[in-house]
């Protein structure tokens, strides 16, 4: 059955916090670091924190001095951390002005959540003309290759109260990961959502940011500079705007 509403209009709220709640402050910490490190020949004048979500990666640029917005879809992500500069935008078409920022950062594989390839590409192209001649972004991705070669079908935590169950399955036609997440808790109806993202692979990320305007400068495979490969948890692209 085809959902009424898109996947991530239901699914990143109050549910998603609290199964996500690993995702921490010390998690940001250390990406900024990486950030920073990469980054780190001039202070930029204005960033971008791309799908913020709940603002942990905002928040800890801000605290560095950072000059730093958030933006996200959900209401719910925006309600979280009161006083944090964000505002609500659709990736597709950011409400900015051209050459806005000196960095776009997009963490924990928010890229590739829509049904087609052109509204997908779309983003890169906003990325792109919001970025300053010269501006660099992050693009934080799982590594498909990884994710595909050790997919597990089913998976189910027991939590006080109640449980996760887990679905996950690789649609070769769309070629998508789709996860289907049911929430068990005793005396309450079971809540079910469904998260669904395209599953590029390597060349075609270095491709659509290339045609939309990007020098690849580094590809890494994790926050400590990992060397990118087929087994490598995450694929991070970095890149200048021409």
């Amino acid at each position: 059955m085809i959902p009424a509403v898109a996947w991530y209009k239901e699914w990143f709220g109050e549910d998603y916090l609290e199964l996500y709640a690993h995702r921490d402050e010390g998690e940001a910490r250390r990406h900024v670091d990486f950030v920073t490190r990469l980054f780190g020949d001039a202070k930029p004048t204005a960033v971008l924190d791309l799908a913020c979500g709940a603002g942990r990666h905002t928040r800890e640029l801000r605290r560095r001095g950072y000059r730093v917005l958030g933006t996200d879809l959900s209401p719910t992500m925006l309600a979280q951390g009161a006083g944090l500069p964000r505002v609500a935008a659709d990736m597709r078409d950011l409400p900015f002005a051209a050459a806005t920022f000196d960095w776009v950062l997009n963490f924990f594989t928010s890229f590739g959540y829509f049904e087609s390839e052109r509204e997908n590409f779309r983003v890169l192209e906003e990325i792109v003309r919001v970025l300053r001649p010269g501006g660099r972004c992050l693009i934080d991705l799982f590594n498909s290759d990884r994710v595909l070669a050790t997919l597990e079908p089913r998976d189910r935590v027991e939590r006080e109260g109640g449980a996760v169950e887990i679905e996950r399955w690789f649609d070769a036609a769309t070629r998508r990961v789709n996860k289907r997440i049911r929430l068990l808790r005793a005396g309450e109806p079971t809540r079910t959502y469904l998260e669904s993202v395209r599953a590029y692979t390597r060349d075609e990320v270095v491709n659509g940011l290339s045609w939309a305007g990007l020098d690849i400068t580094d590809i890494h495979g994790g926050f400590q500079g990992e060397p990118s490969g087929g087994d490598s948890e995450r694929l991070i692209y970095v890149g200048r705007k021409l």
